[in-house]
């Protein structure tokens, strides 16, 4: 995968997410990409589907597939399990939504649509998820990958640290 979008155009370097922003600009930017998507490739982006893409960048914290079940029962579409884990399935496959492995959680693309590798900084301390790119063609990785005669075809990068609010908090060592 490359750092480029479906378009060719490059995707922001700097990370997205701990920085304060219009979150309702936020949804409406990443729930309409998410609906061209599908629109364009015959795919159903049903309510619960959308609902699941909304709570998802409510916040940008990953989230649990019982914390993803709570907010969908909240919002009227049942309490079952299959019901959480089938539209993360969907938004994960589509590009979306990426899973934190470290979390076993999941949190809103910060680029939906956009062929990338992303690249995760994770709040040791809040658990909020800040999105940015990564590039594993180069660097030391690319070179064993080069060097084993490997293709990199996906890579998840998930950096564990503090956030700016967090580090702030923080006593000096």
């Amino acid at each position: 995968m490359t750092s480029s979008s479906k378009a060719g155009h490059e995707l922001p370097s700097d990370p997205v997410g701990f920085d304060k922003h219009d979150h309702a600009d936020c949804i409406t930017t990443a729930v309409g990409a998410a609906e061209a998507h599908c629109a364009s490739n015959g795919l159903r982006f049903t309510p619960v589907r959308r609902k699941a893409l909304e709570i998802l960048l409510q916040e940008h914290r990953a989230l649990g597939a019982y914390e993803m079940l709570d907010g969908l029962r909240r919002a009227g579409f049942g309490s079952q399990p299959p019901v959480a884990y089938r539209a993360l399935e969907f938004l994960v496959g589509n590009g979306f939504a990426h899973k934190i492995e470290r979390l076993n959680a999941f949190v809103a693309c910060a680029h939906p649509g956009a062929n990338h590798s992303p690249a995760f900084m994770i709040c040791r301390a809040c658990d909020s998820v800040a999105e940015t790119q990564s590039a594993p063609a180069r660097g030391s990785l690319g070179d064993a990958a080069r060097a084993a005669g490997f293709l990199i075809e996906r890579t998840m990068v998930e950096a564990i640290g503090l956030c700016p609010a967090c580090a702030e908090k923080a006593p000096a060592a």
